[in-house]
């Protein structure tokens, strides 16, 4: 356990009899500082070709990950206490780069869920140690795989290689961060045991003065305890994404095959899975993932018969809040964006409650570790809301910011922008009528023409024609708002922006001279929104408000399935997306952003304009 005692006196505000006074004072103080130093029980976590060792001893490694981004924090030491009852006895946790820097060069390590370093600290008050997955690179179905958006602003940007701009904001970052990590290694009294390089390279590219130079740069920044890679256990992926003098992380690694693999990549760097999986992520528009529990129960039962490490990606998933979903695409005409639950079906659910599969892991760690497992703490609270009345509050059309022209569009990032919503304004001009392309709409777009709504656009698939009518009007308003629904986090389109990022063309002659309005719709965004008394005019991009009244705060999930696509802010807090074609209809809020009596809810929705009532459920289906 680590102890720090921390004392400000300034001696010159007390007036003592004696000079002697202020020595047995200042050699007190002395004596608490070495005291405290000596609590902090220093540990050597080492690499052997086959076993990690623990001052001198084998140890086997028994992860369950959690995001503390995903969770609020009032309840980490919950999440990480069920992740000790269920027999873990380390907690491995991705850092997501662009949370911790949203805008250039401003940094946040201190302020709510922002504080990793109160996390880890939780977790060594718990009795577990931590396996630290900082990036800069992370994907973990999170935008833009943590990397910054503003990035994108450099139109030729190559991102996870040695481009220099790249690499000068990732050298930033990592400096920042180690010097919140750097007094938490074990070999400072904390519990970190080891850090990964970059996450899953071998999946998209070979750059081997890249790892290295992330490497470097983590040891230049105090970074003393052994390092990681992960990748899939194939030999093009571990060649390419593989360090030596690095252990070998395997997503994932199930059987004797797989850590063959890993010993014929570096037969002198130790191996463990460093993603089992529980559970999966889900799409909109599919089913929610079940993978198979026998499955699973198979894959853990030999890891823990042949003594390997393992890390359960993920032990509990949380949620993603506001804008941080991503999304996967493996082609350019594809895009999959995550729901807004990060549930993953894992063994802890988003709520925070024990599933069946909890109990059929922690009943088989149980059966095979020598260490005491401890109770399972007590459920968060659920409550139910009764049907709440939401009625028409305004519309986006009566609060568009001021304009920025452009000759042709561009994306949200160009802007400054991360994601929300970007509506584009021009005059036709020439053609009136006929065929309009938009190439190419990042995510989801509705085409207007003097205000009415003609169809919309989304970005899978390719389809990224519609017919514009013919009108009366001379000169014809075109209006394409669109909403950005997440960065790609994974393979090789990763470089993705937001809005129109290429160009609109009618009957092929290419559309000149736009107003563009920025809508980042986050939290500050929202609230300054005011209520109008004019009546809804039928046109998308409504807001509808709600109060409720509770006596006791306690978490629920909103259901969302009276409405068709946008987003929900309760208290001021970004709940997530929602949409109607599924699979998920309720989001999730926890206690924490409820209060004692009267609380508020704004629905945003893009396509709706009459109102249905919400409630709250005790759980996410």
């Amino acid at each position: 356990m680590m102890y720090s005692i921390k004392l400000n006196i300034k001696l010159n505000k007390f007036r003592f009899p004696s000079s002697a006074y202020r020595i047995m004072i200042m050699m007190g103080i002395c004596f608490l500082s070495i005291t405290s130093l000596q609590a902090q029980k220093i540990h050597q976590f080492s690499l052997t070709p086959n076993d990690f060792l623990l001052d001198g001893k084998p140890l086997q490694i028994i992860s369950g990950e959690m995001h503390p981004v995903r969770i609020p924090r009032e309840y980490w030491r919950h999440r990480i206490q069920m992740a000790k009852a269920m027999g873990c006895n380390t907690i491995a946790a991705y850092i997501f780069w662009n949370y911790h820097e949203q805008r250039e060069g401003v940094y946040d390590f201190k302020t709510g869920n922002h504080d990793i370093a109160g996390f880890v600290k939780i977790c060594q008050e718990e009795g577990m140690w931590v396996l630290l997955r900082p990036g800069p690179y992370v994907c973990a179905e999170w935008d833009f795989g943590g990397i910054p958006s503003y990035l994108l602003k450099y139109a030729d940007i190559k991102l996870r290689c040695m481009d220099p701009r790249y690499m000068a904001a990732a050298t930033k970052y990592i400096t920042r961060l180690a010097k919140e990590m750097a007094p938490l290694q074990c070999t400072q009294g904390g519990p970190i045991l080891m850090v990964q390089i970059e996450n899953e390279y071998g999946s998209y590219g070979n750059d081997k003065n890249y790892l290295e130079a992330l490497r470097t740069c983590w040891i230049r920044n105090g970074i003393k305890v052994p390092f990681y890679t992960a990748d899939g256990a194939t030999a093009y992926m571990l060649e390419a994404g593989h360090l030596t003098g690095t252990a070998i992380g395997l997503d994932s690694g199930s059987g004797d095959d797989d850590f063959n693999a890993a010993k014929k990549a570096d037969p002198l760097a130790p191996s463990f899975s460093s993603e089992t999986y529980p559970g999966w992520l889900t799409h909109w528009g599919e089913k929610w993932q079940r993978p198979d529990t026998n499955d699973l129960k198979k894959e853990v039962s030999w890891l823990l018969k042949n003594k390997k490490s393992f890390n359960l990606y993920v032990v509990h998933g949380g949620t993603n809040f506001g804008f941080t979903a991503g999304a996967n695409a493996f082609s350019n005409t594809q895009y999959q964006p995550a729901v807004t639950s990060y549930d993953y079906d894992a063994p802890i659910n988003e709520q925070g409650a024990a599933t069946p599969k909890y109990y059929m892991l922690r009943n088989l760690i149980a059966a095979n570790v020598s260490y005491p497992i401890p109770a399972i703490p007590a459920a968060i609270p659920a409550i139910s809301i009764p049907a709440i009345d939401m009625k028409y509050a305004t519309d986006l059309w009566h609060h568009l910011p001021v304009s920025v022209s452009s000759v042709q569009p561009k994306p949200m990032e160009a802007f400054g922008q991360n994601q929300g919503l970007i509506l584009y304004r021009t005059k036709l001009i020439g053609h009136k009528n006929g065929k309009l392309t938009i190439t190419e709409p990042h995510d989801f777009a509705l085409v207007l023409l003097d205000g009415k709504l003609i169809d919309t656009i989304k970005r899978d698939g390719g389809k990224w024609t519609v017919t514009l009518p013919k009108t009366d009007n001379p000169y014809p308003v075109l209006d394409i708002l669109v909403e950005g629904m997440g960065h790609i986090n994974f393979a090789q389109y990763i470089v993705d922006r937001k809005g129109i990022t290429d160009r609109v063309t009618l009957n092929g002659m290419t559309l000149m001279n736009w107003d563009v309005y920025l809508m980042p719709m986050d939290e500050p965004y929202v609230q300054a929104v005011t209520r109008t008394t004019s009546l809804p005019e039928n046109m998308p991009g409504t807001y509808f408000s709600g109060n409720f009244n509770i006596n006791t705060p306690g978490d629920t999930y909103f259901d969302l399935s009276g409405y068709s696509k946008g987003m929900v802010y309760v208290n001021g807090h970004n709940l997530g997306r929602y949409w109607n074609i599924g699979p998920q209809q309720k989001l999730y809020c926890p206690a924490p952003w409820l209060k004692k009596g009267n609380n508020e809810i704004i629905v945003f929705d893009l396509l709706q304009s009459s109102t249905a009532p919400i409630k709250g459920a005790v759980s996410l289906e």
